[in-house]
């Protein structure tokens, strides 16, 4: 996996926009950072799912995923290693990712949430 890959998996998913945050890119939709690219370095990302997928992904997925230290790990900020990552791992994670944070803007706000189109690795035959 690699960042334009990530990118493009990132910004498949609905309403997503890619901004910058503390000098990094992020992914957001409507406003809520559900994943970014380039922290520490730019061999990584970072998704921001429920703390249960989280040991999910890195119990799965060691290589690709580690809990980042701290508050931010255990509310579920997990770290991509995006030499390791395979991109259906990636995309599902995102996916995670991109539905925790559409639901709670949803929820705070009382709309609707957006429909999730899925973020999928591009197949050869």
């Amino acid at each position: 996996m690699t960042p334009a890959g990530f990118r493009k998996l990132a910004l498949q998913l609905p309403e997503t926009e890619e901004k910058e945050h503390m000098h990094h890119p992020d992914f957001r939709v409507r406003g809520k950072i559900f994943a970014t690219l380039g922290y520490p370095s730019t061999a990584f990302g970072m998704v921001n799912v429920w703390p249960d997928e989280q040991k999910t992904l890195v119990t799965k997925y060691p290589a690709m995923f580690t809990v980042i230290p701290g508050k931010w790990g255990e509310q579920g900020a997990t770290r991509v290693h995006l030499g390791s990552a395979s991109e259906d791992a990636v995309a599902s994670a995102l996916q995670r990712a991109w539905d925790k944070h559409a639901a709670k803007v949803a929820a705070k706000n009382g709309t609707k949430q957006p429909r999730a189109r899925k973020a999928t690795a591009k197949r050869s035959a």
